[in-house]
């Protein structure tokens, strides 16, 4: 324990925060009728934490290394605790969508601090070991949660997928203060918070603008505002970022066609290859009967792929050009969401069976290697502020990958059913609809609208996998121990872990 025990702690809380991430996504038919929770809530209850950790992991991975990481750390994880139990006590969708954001600022705050502990801690073949123990963790626990969440959401009831979250808090804080030593970036640094909060709006704004255009139109007048808001924010970051002394991001690496590349390929990744999965599970189980448990079982094809091609890739492709490993797999989650587009009222779920494994092949290759094209594609000071913009840009992309294609999905399906009715399905609510509507006419909406998403949704994946081929070309040298020099530089700057 004396040796591993950083390791432990900060892969206690990764794989809890990770959880999180997608452990509610068979859970959503449960939380609609409990809650009586429209579409947009569903969206929110999933964006809402991806939200609130994209748009602060940068500013708070700052302020830890001003204030103290294991602190920053520690006090990320009460707060998580305090928020998954408002989560469990929920007796409505805003109070659940607030109480997610609220998890998704102490996520933030966990997520920020794990590089940085584990390179304040650990040198050499040790950090090497560490790094890869901890990068497994993470890529498992985001596939393990649906799988999780399903188990719980049909045993004790969907509250517990927050409630567990208690136990495993209180054993990490444990943990990190006995074992886990406190460490700080270098004197003189400050937090860019007005950087920070232009960042949050942005982000914000933009997710917001999205899912009231499904709601009610492009053109509508909430919509447009939300939008002209969004880039009113983006301006002032950008402003910001040009004057500040310590900047989240130094605009300067956008001149960078490699950086440019691979911000563009993570922003797509999380986004095209999971932005579509929470409505499939909606389909599954309010069309197809299907239960949580079922559900969740239904994706292993994508989660054995994935886990299995990441294996291989990291122990067989060392020293490929991240273009090809991050360029190619994004073309194959692009591919395999285009093979799901084969659905009508009379498909099963088999049918997403050949697209999934695809997808799951296209994350093998991207997930382990797309941090570390980041880190290559900046000079070595440089490698915390693009490790954190690099996990940033993903969150973001899985936020609005689940607000777009759920737009998508309800303009489709407005085709063949009134307005307020491809809502009330596409969130979860068949049953309300099934003694005014044909079930054959619901079964083939749904299907239609998720052929349009998944297609959508593949199309973005082949032009983000496109660009990184034609953009992304580091050195060879540089890319040489990237992983080790990037945990090392990641002790002194901003910085926070891939998803």
């Amino acid at each position: 324990m004396r040796g591993w025990g950083t390791l432990t702690a900060v892969c206690l809380g990764t794989f809890m925060l990770l959880l999180d991430v997608t452990i509610v996504v068979v859970a959503l038919p449960d939380m609609a009728g409990a809650l009586h929770a429209s579409l947009s809530d569903l969206q929110w209850v999933v964006d809402g934490y991806a939200l609130a950790l994209a748009a602060l992991l940068l500013g708070v991975g700052a302020a830890a290394d001003v204030l103290g990481r294991r602190r920053v750390h520690v006090a990320g994880v009460v707060l998580f605790a305090v928020a998954s139990l408002l989560c469990g006590l929920a007796s409505g969708p805003g109070v659940l969508v607030a109480a997610r954001a609220v998890q998704g600022v102490g996520a933030a705050a966990m997520f920020a601090t794990t590089l940085p502990l584990l390179g304040s801690v650990y040198q050499g073949q040790r950090r090497s070991a560490a790094l890869g123990v901890w990068g497994a963790v993470s890529g498992g626990a985001a596939a393990v949660g649906p799988i999780v969440g399903g188990l719980l959401t049909e045993g004790p009831g969907w509250r517990w997928i927050f409630f567990v979250n208690l136990p495993v808090s209180v054993v990490e804080v444990w943990l990190t203060l006995r074992v886990v030593p406190e460490s700080r970036g270098p004197r003189g640094m400050r937090v860019d918070w007005p950087g920070t909060a232009a960042f949050a709006g942005f982000a914000g704004g933009l997710t917001y603008a999205v899912v009231r255009a499904g709601e009610d139109g492009w053109t509508a007048p909430a919509a447009l505002t939300a939008f002209g808001c969004a880039a009113l924010a983006l301006l002032v970051f950008v402003l910001v970022e040009r004057r500040a002394a310590h900047p989240l991001l130094d605009l300067g690496l956008l001149r960078k066609p490699a950086f440019v590349g691979v911000m563009a390929g993570a922003f797509a990744f999380n986004g095209v290859a999971f932005g579509v999965t929470p409505y499939v599970s909606i389909w599954m189980q309010t069309l197809l009967g299907m239960s949580p448990v079922r559900g969740g079982l239904t994706l292993l094809p994508l989660t054995v792929a994935a886990m299995i091609v990441a294996v291989l890739v990291g122990k067989l492709l060392h020293g490929v050009p991240a273009r090809l490993t991050i360029g190619g797999g994004l073309l194959l989650i692009g591919s395999g969401n285009i093979c799901q587009a084969v659905l009508d009222a009379g498909s099963g779920w088999s049918a997403l069976v050949p697209g999934f494994v695809l997808v799951g092949v296209g994350t093998g290759f991207v997930s382990p290697t797309v941090a570390g094209a980041a880190l290559a594609s900046v000079p070595p000071e440089r490698a915390g502020m693009a490790g954190g913009a690099v996990n940033t840009v993903r969150q973001l992309g899985y936020a609005l990958g689940v607000a777009v294609f759920g737009t998508v999905l309800t303009s489709r399906m407005r085709d063949s059913l009134p307005d307020g009715a491809a809502h009330t399905l596409a969130g979860g609510g068949a049953g309300a609809l099934r003694g005014s509507i044909p079930e054959h006419t619901l079964r083939a909406a749904f299907a239609s609208g998720l052929d349009t998403a998944l297609v959508t949704a593949g199309l973005a994946g082949i032009v983000a996998g496109a660009l990184v081929l034609a953009l992304v070309r580091e050195p060879r040298a540089q890319r040489t121990g990237v992983t080790e020099s990037a945990a090392a530089t990641q002790t002194k700057e901003t910085t926070a872990p891939r998803v």
